[in-house]
Order: structure tokens, then C-alpha cells, then sequence
């Protein structure tokens, strides 16, 4: 079937993911999470595992503040286990790098409007996924 809506999981190759995560042991899971955003950060030329690294920053993102649930029947069935505070940043740069490749991601896409909606749950992906801002205080107030 392809891409069937523009969620995280709601397309085959995600959906695929997610059932690998669900095959795999609980210690296994983080390794092919990372194992799948190291490879689209590093990707040059066509991204072969855009959709996969989409969701696993959607599964990253989820356990952030300010992150949704995964709540989609085409999701992992497992508990994902906490993961590792470097995921939060490698998923960011993947997230990135599959907004930068307009040909490879938009080819998937036949109404714009879905296209633009795709975008725009990758770019709430990736606010969810930045460090939070360091607090500075303007100024030291002295008792």
C-alpha cells in the first residue's frame, strides 16, 4: 500500500520498523533505534531508511516533555525501553537531514496538503526533540 497518511508509523516501511522493534529483545531496541538515525545522518544521495528514522524519533520524541504517545495500530505493540539522552539529538539531525531532501520525501506525497501536513508533524517532532534552552539569569540578585 505505501503511505497511507502522515503519521510517524502510517506508512509500510515504518510499519515494517516497528515490527522488528517487536521481534527484537528489549536490549536490542535502542541499538536499532540508533542504528537507523546514525544511517540517514550519514546518508549521502537518496535516504533508504527515511520513513524508519522518522519513526524512531517519533518513538524518542514520545518519551521527551512535550512528546505524544505513540497511539497507532501500525506502532511497536513493546514497551520501548528509556533512551539513552544522545537519541535526542541524533534523532534531531536525522529529523534534518529528511527535511533537507525535498525530491526523496515529497515524491511519496500526491496532494500537497498531505505533503505540508507530513512536514509539519516532522517539524513538531523536532521541537519536541531540541534540548531545552539553558536557563541564564540576567542578573544575580544579592540578598
Amino acid at each position: 500500500m505505501g503511505t497511507w497518511d502522515t503519521g510517524p508509523f502510517d506508512n509500510d516501511a515504518a510499519a515494517d520498523f516497528a515490527d522488528d522493534l517487536d521481534d527484537a529483545g528489549p536490549e536490542e531496541r535502542e541499538a536499532l533505534i540508533r542504528g537507523v538515525l546514525t544511517r540517514t545522518v550519514d546518508a549521502t544521495g537518496w535516504l533508504t531508511e527515511g520513513d524508519e528514522a522518522v519513526a524512531a524519533a517519533a518513538l524518542i520524541a514520545a518519551q521527551c516533555p512535550g512528546g505524544e504517545p505513540i497511539d497507532t495500530p501500525y506502532g511497536p505493540e513493546e514497551p520501548m525501553p528509556a533512551c539513552s539522552d544522545d537519541l535526542r539529538t541524533l534523532a534531531g539531525k536525522a529529523l534534518a537531514r529528511i527535511l533537507s531532501d525535498e525530491a526523496g520525501s515529497a515524491s511519496n506525497w500526491v496532494a500537497p496538503e498531505d505533503w505540508k501536513q507530513w512536514r509539519a508533524n516532522l517539524n513538531r517532532l523536532r521541537t519536541v526533540l531540541a534540548p531545552p534552552s539553558p536557563s541564564i539569569p540576567l542578573f544575580d540578585v544579592e540578598p
